[in-house]
């Protein structure tokens, strides 16, 4: 792997339990990776995890903080985010394997039908939309395809009872449920997250099976803020460690 980028800062998750090292530019770690994580850890515990596009770690780390994981595998097509991945997973005695590899070549065969969870918090954007950034690595972590991402997942999940979870724009949900589909993958379990409840929905928090259709439980929706600079409850004690996800 090369060498991390040179300047960094080192932050830290859950009321400071769990630090790590990241860009001081460019994409870094938000509270969506906080948000997928606490949505996976509601379910059976993972033996084998695969974090698809796992930038410096975030989601594997907090997967790790609330023990919904044994062990991982950390997979990112920047070497330099995948270097400070490697040494916030060591940071957090984590039990990790790493890949560098764009998904675009197909997930590789040593990560193949292993994983009974695999989670992604994929590019929002595909090719060519939105307003581009100047920051290159920032903008290769926002604009991409999004089918070798599902496609990767599915050839990682071994078995009908393993799960995919992802998170992704709320207003995109209709073409990732349909692409999903052509991946024989099946929503089973989704909620929204809305930064108040008078605004529309910014993401979706879906949970994939290779099922057959039907089954789908939507939760109830999550608010990030109570009002103006107040954060919610329940935004207020994932971000402190607690997985309240279900509990609404």
């Amino acid at each position: 792997m090369a060498g991390a980028p040179e300047a960094t800062t080192t932050d830290s998750l859950y009321g400071g339990a769990v630090s790590l090292r990241q860009p001081a530019r460019g994409y870094r770690v938000n509270v969506d990776a906080i948000l997928l994580a606490a949505f996976a850890a509601d379910g059976r515990h993972a033996k084998f995890a695969v974090d698809l596009g796992a930038g410096v770690g975030g989601v594997a780390l907090g997967l790790h903080h609330l023990k919904a994981a044994s062990r991982f595998a950390l997979v990112e097509r920047e070497s330099a985010l995948l270097t400070l991945a490697a040494e916030n997973a060591r940071r957090a005695d984590l039990d990790a394997e790493f890949c560098c590899c764009d998904l675009s070549g197909g997930l590789p065969q040593e990560l193949r039908q292993r994983a009974d969870l695999v989670v992604a918090n994929p590019p929002f954007f595909a090719p060519r939309t939105g307003r581009p950034s100047g920051e290159a690595q920032k903008m290769r972590a926002r604009f991409g395809e999004l089918a070798p991402f599902l496609d990767a997942a599915s050839a990682a999940i071994n078995g009908t009872r393993a799960r995919i979870v992802f998170v992704y724009p709320a207003r995109e949900l209709s073409r990732f449920l349909s692409t999903a589909e052509r991946h024989h993958l099946v929503a089973k379990r989704l909620r929204l997250v809305h930064a108040d409840a008078r605004s529309a929905a910014r993401i979706a928090l879906v949970q994939l099976q290779r099922a057959q259709p039907g089954g789908l439980v939507i939760l109830p929706p999550l608010f990030e803020w109570e009002r103006k600079s107040v954060r919610s409850a329940e935004l207020e004690a994932m971000l402190g460690g607690a997985n309240a996800i279900s509990n609404a």
